[in-house]
């Protein structure tokens, strides 16, 4: 049976990129969107491949908590969920947080105790990191400590909690006997520039990505999953698909430096 996905922040750039990538698959998608005036937006994406798409309406500032997110769940019943949504370090701050941290962190807490998710994917970005990754230049974590402590400080700030807390979902989902694959796909800075191809894994800290390409890595991830883990994603010379089957052969984990393996 084809996989039901939830993307969640189906009106993102990145989002609407990777819409006709998932349905192309013949993969069902519930997309959920904020604001109905978004709607054809979502479908236009779709092209053709609208059969299987399922646009939601539902505003991620209002999940407060564990089981508001798994109500969704319940509802949709997805076999995958994507978090691609963000407020994108923009004003107020407090966006930032609720959406970012907050919203992302139910989801994933929910997404770790509902059976039928088995994967969970979380688009977060190169320089969210507690530690400085042991193939970095210095150069590559001065730059990265500039960004983090200045201009994205709280963007810094809330990606991160939520990409940890994927981690200690995965974990203790595993813990438990149970099968789930955690992905975070960490894009540099992103541009609208899709030609070419991309780096993945233990890269540097500093440089851009179309939005395309990281929707492509992004669907290649979740349609092999073997395993998850952290994967840096840039600019490069390599084939989407050749590069996310390198990652997954050579068991690359960015989250290396951070802590203990995830798994």
């Amino acid at each position: 049976m084809a996989p039901r996905v939830l993307l969640l922040g189906g009106h993102g750039k990145i989002s609407l990129l990777m819409t006709p990538l998932l349905l192309q698959r013949s993969w069902s998608v519930t997309s959920l969107i904020r604001s109905s005036s978004q709607v054809s937006d979502v479908i236009l994406a779709a092209g053709k491949y609208t059969s299987n798409l399922e646009v939601k309406i539902g505003d991620l500032e209002a999940i407060n908590s564990q089981a508001d997110a798994q109500s969704i769940l319940d509802e949709t019943e997805p076999d995958y969920v994507i978090f691609s949504a963000g407020a994108g370090g923009k004003p107020p701050k407090s966006r930032t947080y609720t959406i970012d941290r907050d919203a992302c962190t139910h989801f994933i807490n929910a997404s770790a105790t509902t059976p039928c998710v088995s994967k969970f994917l979380l688009i977060s970005y190169i320089g969210s990191r507690r530690s400085r990754a042991p193939w970095w230049t210095d150069e590559d974590w001065a730059a990265t400590q500039a960004v983090n402590n200045g201009a994205l400080k709280d963007y810094h700030i809330a990606k991160l909690a939520a990409d940890e807390a994927l981690v200690e979902a995965v974990r203790g989902r595993i813990a438990e006997g149970h099968a789930f694959t955690g992905w975070c796909l960490r894009p540099g800075g992103l541009t609208d520039d899709n030609e070419g191809g991309v780096a993945l894994g233990k890269i540097a800290a500093r440089g851009i990505v179309g939005r395309g390409k990281v929707a492509k890595v992004a669907v290649e991830l979740l349609a092999d999953g073997r395993r998850g883990g952290w994967v840096d994603c840039l600019d490069g010379d390599k084939g989407v698909e050749e590069e996310v089957q390198r990652v997954i052969k050579d068991e690359i984990d960015c989250y290396e430096g951070e802590g203990e393996p995830i798994t």
